[in-house]
This record gives structure tokens, C-alpha cells and sequence, in this order.
């Protein structure tokens, strides 16, 4: 990819956002992080090498937020588009509210970034989006966590119908799997912390550089089942 080419993650307040944005920044990559709030950006702001750090906002729930950052961004081109920004729930919630906003952020607003963003992928870049193995249909033998699994399969179907529609488009497409971590949603029970996860990531992401067609790959780069 060029040298002015940029890597955007969506979502990198805080958790696997932030960490991915520690990755690559440590990989001397040039970094645009997305907050909900530019004015209160936290830790993201802080963090080593951040000469080559550009921090935005963006909500991916509201759509011309979305907009608003393509226009700042004109003239970039991303190597890397990942959109981390997700929600999920415990349980507790009313199952219909639940179940409404996941898809809200987690499916529709995920997708809304990618479609809105996507002119800015150069070729041979590679496009990602933070999915889960529980939104594995062929994986689903316990049950569980149903609006959230059933975000992320809409989030996984989604993607490969986008792949499929730019299918001559020089770029990858890649629902990814972080595997259980510790982070606020993960919980301080999960066995990975995010510096081991959120490096299998950006590993895969970058693996997927110049490469075509679409995949669902955990953190260690193995498929999983759609």
C-alpha cells in the first residue's frame, strides 16, 4: 500500500478498539481512531506515537455522523478499515429492547460505516468488521445470548452479501473473531487479555492485505463455520 495510506478503526475508546489502535500504531502504521465524542477522546489520545494518530468521531448508530466523517476524511486512502464499535447484553434487559438495539449498532450500524466508508479502501486494502463465533449459525448448539448472536450473524451475512455485490472490487472482506476477553462486555473471567487478542487481530488484518473474496476468521487466523 502507499506510504500516506491510513489504517481507520471504528470504535477505539476504550477495549479492543483501543488496543488495535496500540497495535498498529506500534507497527509504525499511520492510525485514524474513532470516538463517539472528539472533545473527550481518553486514553486514545494518549497513547506513544501519536504524531502518526489522527483522532475522529463518529457514532455508527447515527448515520449522518457517519457522513459527516467520510466528508473530513476526503482525500485519505485506508489500507485498513476496521469497524469495531458493538454493544452486547446481559440478559436482564427487556428481550425485545435487547434484541432491537444489537442489531441497531451491532448488524445496521456496523454495516452503515462499512457502506459509507468503503470508496476510501485503496486496492489490495482489507475490510473488517468485529464479529463473534456466537454469531456462527452452524455453531449453535447451546442457545444463548440470543440478540447478540443474532447481531452478529446479521452483521456476518450482511458482510458477505457486500463482498458479493463488489466481488470484482481489489479488496478483502473480514468478520473477525476476538476470541473472549477481558474487556468490559468479556468480563474479567475471560482467558485472553486484549494486548494477545487485539495482536492476532491486527496479525489476521494485515494477512488479509491483498488478498479477495471474504472470510470469518478467529484472532489465531482460523475459519470458523458460518
Amino acid at each position: 500500500m502507499p506510504a500516506a495510506s491510513s489504517t481507520l478503526i471504528i470504535g477505539a475508546s476504550r477495549g479492543l478498539g483501543l488496543g488495535l489502535v496500540r497495535q498498529f500504531l506500534a507497527r509504525g502504521r499511520r492510525v485514524i481512531a474513532t470516538v463517539r465524542d472528539a472533545s473527550r477522546p481518553g486514553p486514545v489520545a494518549e497513547l506513544a506515537g501519536a504524531d502518526r494518530l489522527r483522532v475522529e468521531s463518529a457514532d455508527v448508530a447515527i448515520a449522518e455522523s457517519l457522513m459527516a466523517l467520510r466528508r473530513r476524511l476526503e482525500g485519505e486512502t485506508l489500507d485498513i478499515l476496521m469497524v469495531n464499535a458493538g454493544i452486547g447484553v446481559t440478559g436482564r434487559e427487556d428481550f425485545a429492547e435487547a434484541f432491537l438495539a444489537c442489531m441497531r449498532v451491532n448488524a445496521l450500524g456496523a454495516m452503515d460505516a462499512v457502506k459509507t466508508l468503503f470508496d476510501l479502501v485503496g486496492e489490495d486494502g482489507a475490510v473488517g468488521v468485529m464479529s463473534s463465533q456466537l454469531g456462527s449459525i452452524a455453531n449453535n448448539s447451546s442457545g444463548g445470548y440470543e440478540p447478540y448472536r443474532a447481531s452478529k450473524a446479521a452483521l456476518n451475512q450482511s458482510l458477505r452479501s457486500f463482498a458479493a455485490e463488489h466481488a470484482q472490487a481489489k479488496v478483502s472482506f473480514t468478520c473477525l473473531h476476538p476470541g473472549w476477553v477481558q474487556t468490559d462486555m468479556g468480563g474479567p473471567q475471560a482467558p485472553l487479555d486484549v494486548e494477545t487478542s487485539t495482536r492476532g487481530v491486527a496479525d489476521v488484518l494485515e494477512s488479509r492485505l491483498g488478498q479477495r473474496g471474504d472470510a470469518f476468521l478467529d484472532y489465531s487466523g482460523q475459519t470458523l463455520p458460518w
